[in-house]
């Protein structure tokens, strides 16, 4: 069963940086889109950033200037790179693979890792 795997997450304090990555089992890594997503308490979760098979990144206009999706065919592992976090950001991240891409926005598979825990606070 395909099962991406997320880690990286901790506790950061407001300005800081943490870099999450997602390791996936398998060859399928290389032809896939990824997304990265977060799910704040009491709240739905939200399309952080996306990158295609071919390295086309988006982003959620929150994050933009801030955040980076880089993948590495190589190592089967997508990375998000998170500058100057806020506390509202304070979330868990999820790690979603083989998405579609329709009129330039990410849409989610049916394959979700187990998620990370991004805590900022002071």
């Amino acid at each position: 069963q395909v099962q991406p795997v997320e880690s990286g997450g901790g506790l950061v304090q407001p300005g800081g940086s943490l870099r999450l990555s997602c390791a996936v089992s398998g060859s399928i890594f290389s032809f896939n889109a990824m997304g990265w997503y977060r799910q704040a308490p009491g709240k739905e979760r939200e399309l952080v950033a996306a990158i295609t098979s071919g390295g086309s990144t988006n982003y959620a206009d929150s994050v933009k200037g801030r955040f980076t999706v880089s993948r590495d065919n190589a190592k089967n592992t997508v990375y998000l790179q998170m500058n100057n976090l806020k506390p509202e950001e304070t979330a868990v991240y999820y790690c979603n693979l083989g998405g579609t891409y329709f009129s330039g926005r990410y849409y989610h598979s049916r394959y979700w890792g187990q998620g990370t825990q991004v805590t900022v606070s002071s």
